[in-house]
Order: C-alpha cells, then structure tokens, then sequence
C-alpha cells in the first residue's frame, strides 16, 4: 500500500469511527428516586449496678452496647425511566440506496430492500433448509406438488400488514401480476395464479419446472395490494388483452410504476423502516412492527443496518458496533477479529468471482483465449491471498457449485470435466494454436498483430474481489498477458460492464439456490442481456456472447432456450442430462472464468450485544448467508436476542 493510499485509508477510519460515535445509541436518561432509610447505630451506654460484696451494698459503674435509631435519612437514587429506556438492537450491515435515491417501490430500481434483511419486512412464503431440504414456513404454512402442472400454497391466517389490513390470497396475486409485467424468470414457467380462497392460491404452470417451487415459496418478498393494487389490476387488463412485452402500452405501464414512490411502507414483518428519514448516509433504522405475527417472538426493539461495502464496514466491527456481518473481509482484518475474540463463521455461499470478458473485443469471443487464462493462473494461489480459509479452487469448472453438483451430474460425469489444474506451458501452447507468439518483451502478440495488454476493473469497495483482481493481473502479466488493475466503485461497476464499457472485469458466477438452472442462468445470462430474445435489452450488451452459436464439434445450439427448457417437468432425473449438457458447454467454452469458490468469513460478536446463537455444527449454518440467511431466520423465530 503507498503512502498516499494508507493516508486515505487511516482518515477514512477515523472519520467513519467518528461518525459511528456520533450516531450511536444515546445511554437512557434517568430520574432521581427519593427514598427514606432508617439509620441505625450501636452505641455505649454507662449504667449503675449494685452488688453485695461481704455483706456491704457496692455501687459499680458498667458499660453496655445497644443499637438505636439514630435517624431517619433521605437517599436520593438514579433509576432508569422506564419510557426512555434504551432498546435492544440488533446492529447489521448492508448495502443501500440511500435517499433520493432509494425509495419505498419494490418494482423499481432504488427501493430499499437492504438485501438480506428485507425478510425482516417484506416476508416471504417460506425459507429453506439446505441440510434438510425442507422449508419453513413464514407467509405460507403448507404447500404441495400436484402433477402435471400445479403448485398450491396455503397462507398463513392471522396476519396483518403494518397498516393494520388482513394479508390474504389477494396481496399474493397482485404481488406476482407486477412481476410478471417486469418479465420475471418464474414467468417463463408460470401460466396463472388464481386465488381459489382468501388463504389458498393455485400457481398453475404453463410450463412445469422444478425452479418454480423455489421462485415462489422462497424468492418472492411478497408486497401488499393496498400499495400496488392499482398497478397489478391495469396489469391483468394488459394480459387479458393479449399484450405482450413488445406492445407500448406494456412499456408506458413498466415506466409509470418504476415512477411510483409509495409515502410509506406497508409490510408483514416484525421490522419496518417508518419513514425515510431513518435513511441516514450512515445508518438506517428499522422499527418494530407491533401489528406483525412475529411482533411477539423477536426479542429486538430494532435493527440497525450500517451502509457500506468492506473498506467502511470492516472498523465498524473492530469497534464493535456490527453484530454480524456477510461481507468479504480481508485475511488481515479477519486475523484482527479473532485477536479480538469474535467469531468466525463459514458458511457456503455457493458462488464467488470469475474474470468476465468483452467479447467485441478480440481476442476475447475465442473459446481458446479465454481456456488459455484458466490455466495460466493457479486458482488456489488466487483463492488464498484473497480470502484465506474461506476460498477454495472451484474444482470442476462447471458454472455450478462444487457443494451440490454432485446432487445433480455422477462421479464419472464429473470426472469427464476439465479441471483447468495450473499448467503454463498448456497455456502457451493453445495461444500458439491459435497463431499467438510471445514477443521479445515477453508479452503476447495475438493473431492480428496486437499486444495481449488489458485492463481488468473491479469492484474497488470488495476487499476479496480486489485482491483476487490484482492477483490475477500479477500472474497474467508474469505469464505474458499485461493485465493492469482498475477499481471502480461497486454501484458503477455492474451497470459499466452490463454498458459494455470494458475490457476485463471481475464479476459473480454460481447462485445460492439449490437447483442448477439458477446457477446455469448466471453463467449465461447475466450481463449478457443483449443476446437474449426473453426479458433481453439490447441497449446493454455486457459481455456480448451469443446464446445461438456453434460449438466446437460443430453442434449449433440456442442455449437460452436449452436453459429455459433445463428446468422442464418436475421429475428431477429427467433433467439431470439437460443439466449435464449446459455444465459441459460452459465448462468447453468458458463464457466466463471462475478463480474459487467463495464460503463466508462472516463476524458475530457472540456474547458481546447479542446472545442465543447456535453451535458451528447446528445445520442451518449449511444454508447460503444470503440466499437463505440462518441470521433473518433465528431474529425471526427468536433464537438471537440482545444480551438483557
């Protein structure tokens, strides 16, 4: 670190401790309290006493000790006022938007759903139970499969919004007509749903496919229809009327409800932020909900989340203003946690980082490029220098997670994939396949003439992503690929890379979902909406990788439709050989290049604010910190609660 860079960084430290001080919880106000104490006092006193001695009165004089009541005396006492007590809270942090940006519409870019811990508002159906494979239920309390094409889910009775209103079918119906004007991916697969009572819904698909169990009882944070109402009710007129996505009035109405700023938020979880003014730059505030189900079971007044990525979050933890946190902390400064006796967490997140290419750029749209990066770079070199225990080599290269692709393809299968094991030489040798020579100067010179020399940006607020980033372009340019580092802030380097306004860049591969197709979409359809014919955008063209396009043996493929098609039927060995034909393509072509997969080294300050958290070993910790957060789970269900 220079010394420019190390000045920035110790100011900002201070600056944002200072901060925290400023903006911490106020101690309780107290009250004097008069009380009356009796004070006693042992005392001596003289006394007379006369004796016969040899026939002769004698008077003596004999000292005796008693306790008397000295007097009655006033004690004035500080007691804490009950009204201004301090509230328990539970100190997250998470990424936000903070006003005017960030808004109350959940149908718009900017709403305020501070990531994992929307759960705490926006309740969905159910969560999930990775070593269990089962769900919980939240919103919903039952569900069922009925062959061909329905999925019933029976809703919670009892439950009201923050507005006091009844949830019911109908909120669920509303709910997913609006996604399915903003063209969700569950619609792909989904034909109707139809409340059949006040508590029972019938999702009845188009297109049966196992994913739409998990995009409908976990992936939706159901919304209220006396918010959105109005815009689901002009939505279902579109749809009757035969209007598709290519019609304007389906566009106007897309535009007018990303407009739409709600004054307040209507939710069904304990928690709700009540007004934008407890959006702070630093911190916002989440209130408790006394109408929720849940109000009785959380053990917390409120919750907290801090706003920032790692550089900001990580001196919060230090001072121990976080409770828990999911993001990627650097080797040292998870070192400096454990010396301050915070635990340690690793869970599985079933994802990580990958190099992503532009492949308008050339020569980047060849397959044999992007294979010859793969195996010039050691991958557990990358994996450890970046986030120590908590990454690990992404063995079988198949865009899935290694933690449950084996649910999916056999051994021999797997074993069938190219594990891209560290080799130089290999690397050279597919460049010059492909007519690539290395220059005197020991860069590469592609076919054309030019410099293998590129620019690969980043994240620059992720402390994991950023060290893995300038590790890969130490090795690249040691192999003979001038790779130079460039950070940009996290909320510009997505849209950059979706604008195509790359050349290199870092970005996610893998989903924490349990089945492949979400993880399959990731590798193929993420920043890359341009290519795609269904909920596409071709004014943002990102990696620009055609989804039609001929493989290596020669087969032509469509592999949008071969991913839509994927999830097809709800018998699950039915579409292992579907799931092993994408694997394969992605692992032959490598339309991006993972460096690891990542497990989380999330902090919890256990026994410090917050108390009741389970043992490593207690399976819930087998869930993704984010796709199914054991954290919103146990604040749920009162598991976690502040130490009284």
């Amino acid at each position: 670190m220079n010394g420019k860079r190390f000045m920035y960084t110790a100011i900002s430290v201070f600056a944002l401790l200072a901060m925290v001080v400023s903006c911490a919880t106020p101690e309780p106000e107290v009250i004097e309290k008069t009380v009356e104490k009796i004070v006693t006092q042992v005392v001596e006193v003289q006394k007379e006493v006369t004796k016969i001695v040899a026939g002769t009165p004698v008077v003596e004089i004999v000292v005796e000790t008693k306790v008397v009541e000295v007097e009655k005396e006033v004690v004035v006492t500080a007691t804490p006022d009950p009204s201004k007590q301090k509230p328990s809270v539970f100190n997250a942090a998470y990424p936000y938007s903070v006003p005017p940006e960030g808004h109350f519409n959940a149908f718009s870019s900017g709403f305020l759903s501070v990531g994992i811990y929307q759960g705490l508002m926006e309740v969905p159906l159910f969560y999930y139970k990775w070593a269990e494979d089962e769900y919980i239920p939240m919103l919903g309390t039952d569900y069922e499969v009925i062959p061909p094409d329905k999925l019933v889910v029976t809703l919670r009775k009892g439950v009201k919004w923050s507005d006091g209103s009844d949830f019911t079918a109908a909120d669920v119906v509303s709910h997913f007509a609006l996604r399915r004007l903003l063209q969700a991916s569950v619609w792909d697969y989904l034909g109707e749903v139809v409340a059949t009572d006040d508590y029972t819904l019938e999702f009845v698909m188009a297109k049966p496919a196992l994913p739409v169990i998990r995009m409908v009882l976990r992936n939706e944070h159901i919304t209220p229809a006396s918010v959105y109402g109005e815009w689901a009710e002009k939505a279902q007129a579109l749809f009757d009327a035969g209007k598709t996505s290519q019609d304007q009035e389906w566009t106007d109405l897309n535009t007018e409800l990303g407009e739409f700023r709600p004054a307040e938020r209507i939710v069904t979880g304990p928690y709700v932020i009540t007004s934008l003014n407890n959006v702070g730059e630093a911190r916002l505030t989440m209130d408790k909900n006394p109408t929720s189900f849940w109000a009785d079971t959380v053990r917390f007044d409120q919750i907290y989340s801090y706003q920032g990525e790692t550089p900001v979050v990580t001196p919060l933890v230090m001072a121990r203003e976080v409770d828990y946190a999911t993001h990627g902390f650097a080797p040292a400064a998870e070192r400096a946690f454990k010396e301050l006796g915070v635990r340690i967490l690793r869970p599985p997140i079933f994802s990580g980082p990958a190099i992503v290419f532009n492949m308008t750029i050339h020569p980047f749209e060849m397959p044999e490029f992007r294979k010859a990066v793969a195996y010039a770079m050691n991958m557990d070199e990358n994996a450890f220098v970046s986030l120590g225990e908590s990454a690990r080599n992404h063995i079988y290269m198949t865009g899935v997670s290694d933690n449950f692709i084996p649910n999916w393809l056999t051994q021999a299968q797997l074993d069938e994939m190219e594990k891209y094991e560290y080799d130089t030489d290999k690397a050279a040798e597919i460049l010059e396949s492909i007519g690539f020579t290395k220059g005197s100067d020991g860069v590469w010179v592609d076919d054309q003439g030019n410099p293998c020399e590129y620019e690969l940006t980043v994240p620059a607020e992720y402390a994991d992503w950023s060290a893995a980033a300038e590790n890969a372009a130490e090795q690249l340019t040691k192999f003979g690929i001038k790779t130079v580092m460039r950070g940009v802030t996290y909320t510009q380097h997505g849209p950059e890379v979706d604008d195509g306004n790359f050349e290199l860049a870092i970005r996610g591969w893998g989903s924490g979902n349990p089945h492949p197709y979400f993880s399959i979409q990731v590798a193929f359809r993420t920043h890359n909406l341009a290519a795609l014919k269904t909920g596409g955008d071709e004014t943002l063209p990102g990696i620009s990788y055609p989804l039609e396009r001929t493989l290596a043996d020669g087969t032509s493929v469509d592999i949008e439709q071969m991913i839509i098609d994927c999830p097809e039927g709800l018998d699950m060995d039915a579409q292992k050989g579907r799931v092993l034909e994408l694997a394969t393509i992605f692992n032959d072509e490598l339309p991006k290049v993972p460096l690891w997969e990542r497990y989380g080294n999330n902090p919890i300050q256990d026994g410090h604010n917050t108390t009741g958290w389970p043992a490593d070993d207690d399976p819930l910790f087998k869930n993704s910190p984010y796709a199914d957060s054991f954290v919103v789970i146990w604040i749920l269900d009162g598991t976690i609660g502040p130490i009284q």
